[in-house]
């Protein structure tokens, strides 16, 4: 898979709480030095990150009801929409997952929908959170995710129980089919595990691992 444009699949994240303006600066420095897909931050840096990467090809990715999904839906949709005018071209939010448990199906499907009317032209992708649920679970998650008018489903918030693994990416790609976006994300730091992942469906990668990846990737591609 040499001629796979790895770099252009990675959202470089940083969403710790500790992060400080310059430690936004230097991943934005390492996106463009990648030419990665985009720089996933926390709201409040949304205006940094999007000063910083201003004229390249990196997108701002933020977020919305992040880790939990547990705020109240207009509290989501003010987040997304704060998040779009401030210079995010994506969100990434998180699902309500015990109303999903609980079999509420239209209250997450509403929730979704509010975010991406809030998000107006921004990609908005569905965190599942897939390690606290079933598998019938994450297949209904990815249906009405993909009814509300999202345009990604995402394993993982990296804050949950478990990170990405092949097997929930690949329930995840039959559940939406082709045309639709995967993003598999947390834990996911070397070459091999990021291309087991796309093997198994993800056409996104979330990591906190971006440069240490291309590093690798650029000594299996050699010279």
């Amino acid at each position: 898979m040499a001629e796979l444009e790895l770099n252009r699949l990675i959202d470089h994240t940083l969403l710790k709480p500790e992060a400080t303006p310059d430690d936004i600066r230097l991943i934005c420095d390492d996106a463009k030095r990648y030419e990665f897909f985009s720089v996933c931050v926390n709201t409040h840096y949304v205006p940094l990150v999007a000063g910083e990467v201003s004229g390249t090809r990196v997108k701002v990715c933020s977020i919305s009801g992040f880790p939990l999904g547990t705020v109240d839906s207009a509290v989501k949709a003010f987040e997304a929409e704060r998040a779009v005018a401030a210079g995010a071209d994506e969100i990434d939010m998180v699902l309500n997952i015990g109303a999903l448990k609980a079999g509420d199906a239209g209250l997450v499907r509403d929730d979704i929908a509010g975010v991406v009317e809030a998000s107006g032209g921004a990609l908005v992708k569905v965190i599942i959170e897939a390690a606290l649920l079933t598998d019938d679970e994450k297949v209904a998650a990815c249906g009405i995710a993909r009814e509300a008018g999202a345009r990604f489903v995402k394993t993982s918030t990296g804050f949950g129980p478990l990170g990405a693994n092949a097997r929930d990416v690949a329930i995840m790609r039959k559940a939406v089919g082709p045309e639709f976006g995967v993003k598999a994300s947390a834990g996911i730091r070397t070459v091999e595990f990021a291309l087991e992942l796309v093997e198994a469906g993800a056409n996104r990668i979330g990591t906190s691992a971006g440069v240490q990846i291309m590093e690798e990737w650029s000594k299996k591609a050699g010279p």
